[in-house]
């Protein structure tokens, strides 16, 4: 039956924008929570290197280990902002998204054919390897080739190039996220460090690991 309506009656266009608006719509929401859990992540790292210091400052006997949870957690850092910034590109690329549908729809609607739009198909294609996307793109991809703004994609194999891929750069910003949270007080972090508030109590050794798992089992979700 759905077959025989294909053949006899044109998608309504009115209710095909509908379904690109909705399934848009869908892609930003889930963007702009994975944007609100990365600022929660990155918060929490930041108390933990703020910790570390901490640590090191009442026990110098300890500084050295202190010092590696303190650049691991940095590491943490460089790596969520990473992803924080790649939201962040993504967002942007489904709002254009969005304006060009919006643009092919009016066009359709005044001049009553519809044209493939080759800058909706880049976005669209790079927006579909991003694992948080790849479900609801697919689905926005096949509602525009129905309506005709896109022709059928060849997928491409996803990138799956690390956060931290060059270790020379990734030093560096290690370094830089060091020296902004310890606010320039780099030298080592058995002397002189920033304290926490007085009235933050202390965490045990597994409360540090079971933060630092969490952490990196909810970055990991995300990346996934």
């Amino acid at each position: 039956m759905q077959s025989l309506k294909a053949v006899f009656f044109k998608p309504d266009p009115a209710e095909q924008k509908r379904k690109c608006d909705q399934l848009i719509k869908k892609n930003v929401r889930a963007i702009d929570k994975d944007i609100a859990n990365m600022r929660n992540l990155e918060s929490k790292t930041k108390s933990l290197i703020l910790s570390a210091s901490r640590r090191a400052e009442r026990n110098p006997a300890h500084a050295k280990q202190a010092r590696q949870e303190a650049r691991l957690f940095a590491k943490e850092m460089v790596g969520i902002r990473r992803q924080s910034a790649r939201l962040y590109t993504s967002k942007a690329q489904l709002q254009s998204v969005n304006m060009q549908v919006n643009e092919a729809f009016s066009i359709r609607k005044i001049e009553g054919s519809m044209k493939i739009s080759t800058g909706i198909m880049k976005d669209v294609n790079s927006l579909i390897k991003l694992p948080e996307l790849t479900g609801t793109m697919n689905e926005l991809s096949q509602e525009l080739m129905k309506a005709g703004i896109i022709e059928e994609m060849v997928g491409d194999t996803i990138d799956n190039q690390t956060l931290l891929d060059d270790e020379e750069e990734a030093e560096a910003e290690v370094d830089a996220v060091l020296g902004e949270v310890l606010k320039g007080k780099l030298g080592t972090i058995s002397q002189d460090l920033p304290t926490l508030p007085a009235d933050e109590e202390e965490e045990t050794p597994e409360q540090r690991e079971a933060d630092l798992e969490q952490m990196r089992g909810r970055l990991e979700a995300l990346r996934s």
